[in-house]
């Protein structure tokens, strides 16, 4: 149990208002970190957090849209005024504007797309890597899309393959400093994100059959694989994508 236990550990989380985000705040907390929960919308993200707080766990709701590098600066700010630095960093913030033929995506869905699932994790991992003195964990969230475009899904799926492969570079750059860099890509998960596959029968059920588990994972189940890569357990992984994905890509 020493290996998974986070006390002491402050970790920061975005896309944590519900969802794999909010799984992964709850499972890090219980482990012993502290949590910075981040999103958008500042009242769903402080309901999360007071919800992990009745369960007499840490954490705390700071409003950010990762999506604009100026509201990561300040996001940054408010967390060396108030923790000093920073352990664990969980990109987990995503957006797909566009389900349809890749060639009809215009400017406007690749610009949004970009900056929310590629451009919005570099640069919380940019301004948090001075926090890590000595030792970090930082785990990306992308998806099996990154190995195998989804249907209709082709912008949201090359900034998934990208963020893999910046996962990779930040890897070799970063293990010298003691921080860590993986990535988890899961599969077809019961979140509002994937509402659009799971509450179409037609859609769902042709998904599920390509899953030799028969069937779509819950949120809670990512959260597990994460508590792993961020902790002492993984401390000679780094550059790693972890596939949960029920069998998808076997």
């Amino acid at each position: 149990m020493s290996d998974f236990n986070l006390d002491g550990r402050t970790a920061v989380i975005t896309g944590a208002s519900r969802g794999i985000g909010l799984a992964v705040a709850e499972k890090l907390a219980q482990y012993g970190a502290q949590c910075i929960l981040v999103s958008r919308k500042a009242e769903s993200l402080e309901t999360a957090a007071a919800g992990i707080r009745e369960m007499g766990l840490k954490a705390e709701a700071m409003a950010c849209h990762t999506g604009h590098s100026d509201q990561i600066k300040a996001l940054y700010e408010k967390i060396v005024e108030k923790y000093g630095s920073l352990d664990i960093l969980v990109n987990n913030a995503a957006t797909n504007p566009h389900f349809g033929k890749l060639i009809t995506a215009d400017e406007e869905v690749w610009n949004k797309t970009l900056d929310v699932n590629l451009k919005g994790p570099f640069f919380m991992i940019k301004y948090a890597v001075p926090l890590m003195k000595g030792k970090g964990a930082i785990v990306n969230v992308a998806s099996v899309n990154a190995v195998k475009p989804g249907m209709y899904q082709g912008v949201y799926s090359a900034t998934k393959a990208a963020l893999v492969n910046m996962g990779q570079t930040l890897a070799r750059e970063l293990a010298p400093k003691g921080i860590r860099v993986n990535t988890l890509l899961p599969g077809l998960t019961d979140t509002k994100f994937a509402s659009a596959i799971i509450s179409s029968d037609e859609i769902r059920n042709y998904a599920v059959s390509q899953i030799p588990m028969n069937r779509y994972a819950q949120a809670e189940e990512m959260a597990g694989a994460v508590l792993y890569l961020v902790s002492d357990a993984a401390s000679f992984t780094t550059g790693a994508s972890l596939i949960c994905d029920g069998g998808m890509l076997a």
